[in-house]
């Protein structure tokens, strides 16, 4: 079964490596005995199926949770069942693929507006007169 990220991107079941840990926090007598946290492994640098853009632009986005060889760790411990906290993982790296495979919107420079920039210093120019006026009073005061 294949990982669906996007249109264009489809991830190979064999890309994906899960290993099911302990979970920490609530959960009963199953916090001890069972290992319901899944830790997703995803090999981002070597994967065939992410252009070079967006396996560039997801290192950055996982942040730590990419391991110094560009893996990425997704750790899912939010539900008490292991097939829940799979599913959790799952949908996790794919909204993560998806929101790397959205190309940044170049910023166009602009200028302010001749009009703009004589309100600024009409604005400057009636502040500084509020202000003069708060000076210290003349001798006769």
């Amino acid at each position: 079964m294949a990982l669906h990220c996007t249109p264009q991107i489809v991830l190979d079941e064999a890309e994906l490596e899960e290993s099911f840990v302990r979970a920490s926090g609530p959960g009963g007598q199953n916090v001890n005995k069972l290992s319901t946290a899944v830790q997703l492994r995803f090999d981002v640098r070597r994967s065939p199926s992410l252009p070079d853009a967006v396996a560039v632009r997801l290192m950055r986005l996982a942040g730590s949770r990419l391991t110094g060889e560009g893996v990425l760790v997704i750790t899912a411990q939010r539900f008490r069942t292991q097939e829940r906290n799979r599913a959790d993982a799952r949908e996790r790296l794919a909204a993560l693929i998806a929101e790397a495979a959205v190309p940044p919107v170049r910023r166009r420079p602009t200028k302010p507006t001749l009009a703009s920039k004589r309100r600024r210093l009409e604005a400057k120019s009636h502040r500084s007169g509020v202000k003069r006026l708060r000076g210290k009073g003349t001798e006769r005061d």
